[in-house]
């Protein structure tokens, strides 16, 4: 970080003989728990994480090694190095130093971010008011509710940050706090942690293992991407049916006959929503697969969509036997008014490629001037709708329906900060994506007190 404390010095010092032995046992339990679950060396971490997190890590570890006791003297490596070599360092140096000496680990969750000025931190665990963080490399790169562990100290009237970040995803953040609710004895996932600044200085290697346990797994390639399955269970395939009209046949025929159909939910004069049955089907649990798939307000799934299109009629699904079912349900309802389809096929991964592609080609064929607005009203309109929707994040109930309690109202506080997360973290900070403001949002569910 660059706050022009310089801990060479100390970092040296902590190599030598009569300290190397100390922060080898440190680093062994910032690493250790995921050396030995993943079957690494830490002299392979390099090779597994790159030289920026090793050295992450190691900071983290020698930031630990400098708030210990150790040995039957109780010795400390600050008072030491100090002592021995404080001579060499300059006076704020030293001070900081000895900030660090009293420090402690904690969660951080960030906003109102000033690049290259600074930002508000909240501490998860501890709670309390935010803290306004002096920080220029870091405010660079962290978004508004970017969640980090971290020593934070104050020094020369400032806020700074330590050397060792660790950037935290909302799943690794939340399975710290709730590892750290369980180690006080707290049932509830909503409890508020108690614990002291004792306790919280003792447990800055748990923020490692945890971080560790979260990255690993991608870094070194076992995370195997999920099945998609549909709601009937089957792989999802995205199959795109065309079938032509035959001669005479025209869009008041075909959707005539289109209506007749229980299954077919007409949206506008020109496409239907095919519909199935409830229950939607659920993935079975280990099976490493996910159910996705759109379903109507009161559950019932949406097996495909129907749109006539020029002089054919366009049937969408998403596997190969649902594209069975599909043609057969309109060669028997159609007989006469359509022939044979023909059809094309895109994996998940094939998909997303030609999203993206089309979102590039879009955004380098519109003007920013003319995209941002139209693209922010699209989002505007979208998440209206969503406020009447329910939500799985907030309890399968509506974002109006959650505000109307204190628990509801603490879900949708870490909802919208997803949202607003995963809109800030675009590559491009001037996409109209990363742009937008998420703040009537906030007031129009009465929660924007707890955006902070």
């Amino acid at each position: 970080m660059e706050h022009g404390h310089d801990l060479s010095g100390i970092m040296k010092f902590a190599t030598s003989p009569a300290w190397e032995e100390h922060l080898s046992l440190v680093l062994a339990e910032h690493l250790g728990p995921a050396m030995e679950k993943f079957g690494f060396e830490d002299n392979e971490l390099t090779d597994i994480l790159g030289d920026h997190w090793d050295f992450v890590l190691w900071n983290c570890a020698l930031e630990d090694l400098m708030t210990r006791a150790v040995g039957p003297d109780g010795l400390n490596i600050v008072d030491e190095y100090i002592r021995r070599r404080g001579w060499n360092e300059s006076g704020p140096t030293k001070l900081y130093m000895r900030t660090l000496r009293s420090s402690m680990t904690s969660l951080y969750e960030i906003s109102e971010v000033e690049a290259g000025i600074g930002f508000l931190a909240r501490d998860l665990i501890r709670g309390g008011e935010p803290v306004r963080v002096s920080e220029q490399s870091a405010s660079q790169t962290l978004k508004t509710w970017d969640r980090i562990g971290v020593r934070i100290v104050f020094v020369g009237g400032k806020h700074l940050l330590s050397g060792g970040v660790l950037p935290f995803n909302i799943k690794a953040a939340d399975t710290l706090i709730a590892t750290l609710r369980r180690a006080e004895g707290k049932r509830d996932p909503r409890a508020i942690l108690a614990l002291d600044d004792d306790k919280l200085r003792a447990l800055p290697a748990l923020f490692s293992t945890t971080w560790l346990l979260d990255v690993l797994p991608l870094a070194m390639g076992r995370t195997p991407e999920p099945a998609l399955h549909n709601s009937d269970g089957d792989e999802i395939l995205f199959h795109r049916l065309r079938f032509p009209f035959a001669r005479g046949a025209t869009h008041a025929l075909v959707a005539e006959r289109l209506d007749t159909l229980a299954a077919l939910q007409r949206e506008t004069t020109h496409c239907w929503i095919w519909l199935g049955e409830k229950p939607v089907l659920e993935a079975k649990s280990g099976s490493g697969a996910v159910v996705w798939g759109l379903t109507m307000l009161d559950g019932t799934p949406v097996l495909g969509n129907v749109e006539l299109k020029g002089r054919a009629l366009i049937l969408e699904v998403t596997s190969a036997k649902r594209a069975m079912r599909a043609t057969s349900l309109v060669t028997d309802t159609l007989a006469g008014l359509v022939g044979a389809p023909t059809t094309t096929v895109q994996t998940v991964d094939e998909a997303i490629a030609a999203l993206r592609d089309q979102s590039h080609k879009s955004a380098t064929a519109i003007a920013p001037e003319i995209a941002t607005p139209l693209i922010h009203a699209e989002l505007d309109r979208s998440y209206r709708a969503t406020l009447d929707t329910p939500v799985a994040m907030l309890g399968d109930v509506t974002p109006r329906a959650a505000a109307s309690t204190a628990a509801g109202r603490e879900r949708l506080s870490a909802w919208l900060k997803y949202l607003e997360n995963l809109s800030d973290n675009q590559p491009d900070p001037n996409n109209p994506i990363a742009t937008y403001d998420f703040g009537w949002l906030w007031r129009e569910l009465g929660i924007e007190k707890l955006r902070r």
